[in-house]
């Protein structure tokens, strides 16, 4: 049996050697046809999601590996596969770090389901959901004769074991748009900087971000015509991924506005933007860190409409109906789009309060070693007064001298 199972092996190998199409490992009995399901497999792995993609149907359907890219970022190498031809089929490999998920527009969606948690536990957990698709490019054409070419994935994780791998991650949504041509779908999507320039991506460190820390935070939308704009009508933080929560702390909604949050834009382009200092929730005052998600209730509106439905604060005067009528139909439904989670630290540790006490305690040192001088040095003087008399006492007076007579002056 053993000298069997040599000879199919190396009859294998010779299949191989012979089944080769334009120099990749195909077999036209077994490829010649459109891709399916079972063309891509999925390994959830501990550090990286694999990828892998039957090529000979991509080849048969008109297309090439270069044609392959994760959510449509064909114009980006990085998030282009690779091919691995010592295999049969030869397969093309995608590789998405944990640690960079958003680096090609794949997504998280955070969901809160019963299971066990890390501490062995069945409770309410929390489970990442990461997913994405690889497909192939749209022809600059009006029509085309080649199969446009999807791939869908996901895989899910616990929160916990992202939030150990994974510096942050975004969600978006997609919202109905109804224009004078048709309707159409805009993506909304929720990002956080570092800095008020809204250039470089927020950076979260291992420890988490102190508390009071300034995020800026941007809402963007995409495939919108110069017409439409961005409007937030409210944004908010909760501790877990969910939008839903009972726990949340408002940031800004209509009229109201956290005294530590600024809106820089709103309704103004195609971009709403406001920054916000990090906070930690009360319900996670026995955890080392805090975690923070953060929502925004955003629609769409026409350019020219958009500040007649901003929220009218102070004494300004309120539009007319008629006003209010002209504007009806100008703007979109509701999306919530999310970002998280924001990982915040607790600066009360053991060894911070111990620091806490001790410099507490320097200034009761000082004033005390002030009250000891003072009662040293009142001391020596007294003790140096009554010395003093006590000399001046024994002196003899100086009217004694004078009326006495000595003869031996004379």
């Amino acid at each position: 049996m053993e000298w069997m199972c040599v000879i199919l092996v190396l009859f294998k190998g010779i299949h191989l050697a012979f089944s080769q199409f334009n120099g990749f490992n195909c077999d036209p009995n077994y490829h010649s046809r459109f891709p399916g399901e079972r063309d891509i497999s999925i390994y959830c792995g501990v550090q990286t999601i694999t990828l892998k993609i039957n090529l000979c149907p991509v080849l048969y359907s008109g297309y090439t590996d270069v044609d392959l890219a994760l959510n449509s970022r064909h114009g980006e190498p990085q998030c282009r596969g690779f091919i691995n031809n010592n295999t049969f089929p030869t397969a093309v490999l995608f590789s998405i770090s944990l640690s960079s998920l958003e680096a090609c527009g794949n997504t998280l969606q955070v969901s809160t389901t019963q299971g066990i948690n890390a501490y062995g536990n069945i409770s309410m957990v929390q489970m990442g959901n990461i997913s994405g698709y690889i497909d192939t490019p749209d022809p600059p054409t009006v029509i085309s004769y080649l199969p446009g070419l999807v791939y869908k994935f996901s895989c899910s994780y616990p929160l916990e074991y992202l939030l150990n791998n994974s510096q942050l991650a975004s969600s978006s949504a997609a919202i109905t748009v109804k224009d004078n041509n048709g309707t159409f779908l805009s993506t909304l999507s929720l990002v956080l900087y570092n800095d008020s320039t809204f250039n470089q991506l927020i950076s979260i460190p291992v420890s988490g971000l102190s508390l009071k820390t300034r995020v800026f935070a941007a809402v963007k939308a995409t495939n919108l015509d110069r017409r439409w704009n961005v409007l937030m009508d409210h944004c908010y933080a909760t501790p877990s991924g969910n939008p839903k929560d009972e726990i949340r702390y408002d940031l800004f909604f209509g009229c109201y506005k956290d005294p530590q949050t600024t809106v820089f834009e709103n309704g103004k382009s195609q971009m709403g933007r406001f920054a916000f200092e990090v906070f930690r929730f009360v319900k996670h005052k026995n955890q080392k860190m805090s975690t923070v998600f953060l929502h925004c209730i955003t629609k769409l509106c026409r350019a020219d409409d958009c500040a007649i439905l901003m929220p009218i604060c102070g004494k300004r005067r309120r539009r007319d109906s008629e006003a209010e009528h002209t504007v009806s139909g100008s703007s979109s439904g509701d999306a919530v789009i999310t970002a998280g989670p924001i990982i915040t630290r607790s600066d009360e540790s053991p060894t911070n309060n111990s620091q806490l006490v001790s410099s507490s305690s320097q200034p009761l040192n000082a004033v005390t070693s002030a009250l000891i001088s003072g009662v040293v040095v009142l001391g020596v003087m007294s003790l140096g007064l009554f010395i003093l008399s006590l000399r001046l006492l024994r002196k003899p007076s100086p009217s004694n001298l004078t009326g006495l007579w000595n003869p031996s002056s004379r």
